[in-house]
Formats: structure tokens, sequence, C-alpha cells
């Protein structure tokens, strides 16, 4: 479902967001300006999509056990 797919592209994007300078530093990759702020713009990005699908799949579940009662 959508909420599945946002904290699933989220944590890729987390994940990028540190791999990408934990190889700058250990210069497997070159360093530059824009893979910095790439990798600094995926990191927030997928924070907040994580973020999102986290409160959707809550308020989803939450509806479903308000109506079993």
């Amino acid at each position: 479902m959508l909420r599945n797919r946002y904290i699933i592209i989220g944590f890729f994007l987390v994940l990028f967001g540190f791999a990408a300078p934990f190889l700058m530093v250990l210069k497997l990759i070159p360093s530059s300006f824009w893979l910095s702020f790439l990798s600094h713009a995926a990191s927030v990005s997928g924070l907040f999509l994580g973020l999102i699908g986290a409160s959707h799949y809550i308020e989803v579940n939450k509806k479903k056990s308000d109506s079993d009662y």
C-alpha cells in the first residue's frame, strides 16, 4: 500500500544520505558540493517520508482497532 511505500522509500533515502558521506570520508568516491547537497537532501526528505508513512500507518491501524470495539 502507499504508506508502506513511503516508509520503504524513506528508508532508502536515509540510507543513501548516510552511505554517500561515509564513502566520501573513506575516499572511495570523490567529494563534491553537489553530492554532499544531494545526500543531505535525500536524508531530510527520507526522514519526512518515513514520518509521513508511519503516521499514515498508525492512523489506519487506529481506525481498524477502534472499529473492533
